[in-house]
C-alpha cells in the first residue's frame, strides 16, 4: 500500500500527461486540415467567388470538435489568445498589415477582404484577393491541458496553423 500511495500520483501525472499530448497533437493536426480545405475554398475560380463566410464554413467543417470564432475575419492577426479552448479564424494577405487598410466601398467580399462598413476600428479592411494574389488562412488556437498540474506550468498553449495558395481568380 505504501508504495503505490508512492507511486500512483506519479504514475496518473504521466498517464495524463499523456493523454494532454495526444490531445495537442490531435488539435495541431485538426487545425492544419481545416486551414488546408478552408485556403482550398477560398481560391477557386466560379461564377460566384467565395466570400469570407464560406471559408469560415469549410474551416469549422473540417475543425472536427474545435470551436472557432471569427472576431476580425480579415485581421490583423493578433498575438491576444482565444478563449480557453476555443480558435480565431483569420482570411488575411500572407503579409498582412498591422494597420488599418482602408477599402472602397466598390469592392466585392471576396475572400480576403471585407464588406464596406464592417470595420469597427480594430478590424483591418483588407482589399479583396484578385489577379492571382497569394490568400492565408490562419487559425490560432487556445490550448488548455486538462491535467491540474500541467495546467500550472502550461495554462495557455497557442496553437497556430495556417495555409497560404495563390487565388485562381
Amino acid at each position: 500500500m505504501v508504495e503505490f500511495a508512492i507511486v500512483a500520483p506519479l504514475l496518473l501525472l504521466l498517464i495524463f500527461g499523456i493523454v494532454d499530448f495526444g490531445r495537442v497533437i490531435y488539435v495541431y493536426i485538426t487545425l492544419n486540415q481545416a486551414v488546408n480545405e478552408a485556403v482550398r475554398v477560398a481560391i477557386r475560380d466560379s461564377p460566384l467567388l467565395p466570400t469570407n463566410a464560406d471559408v469560415e464554413t469549410a474551416a469549422r467543417i473540417h475543425a472536427v470538435d474545435v470551436s472557432l470564432a471569427n472576431p476580425c475575419p480579415n485581421g490583423p492577426v493578433t498575438a491576444a489568445a482565444p478563449p480557453a479552448n476555443q480558435g480565431w479564424i483569420y482570411i488575411t494577405e500572407p503579409n498582412p498589415p498591422s494597420t488599418v487598410e482602408s477599402l472602397s466601398p466598390t469592392l466585392d467580399n471576396a475572400p480576403g477582404g471585407q464588406m464596406w462598413g464592417f470595420d469597427n476600428g480594430t478590424c483591418s479592411a483588407t482589399n479583396p484577393a484578385n489577379n492571382h494574389a497569394p490568400l492565408q488562412v490562419t487559425i490560432r488556437y487556445n490550448f488548455v491541458p486538462i491535467t491540474p498540474f500541467i495546467k500550472q506550468f502550461a495554462n495557455n498553449i497557442i496553437i497556430e496553423a495556417a495555409a497560404i495558395y495563390r487565388t485562381e481568380y
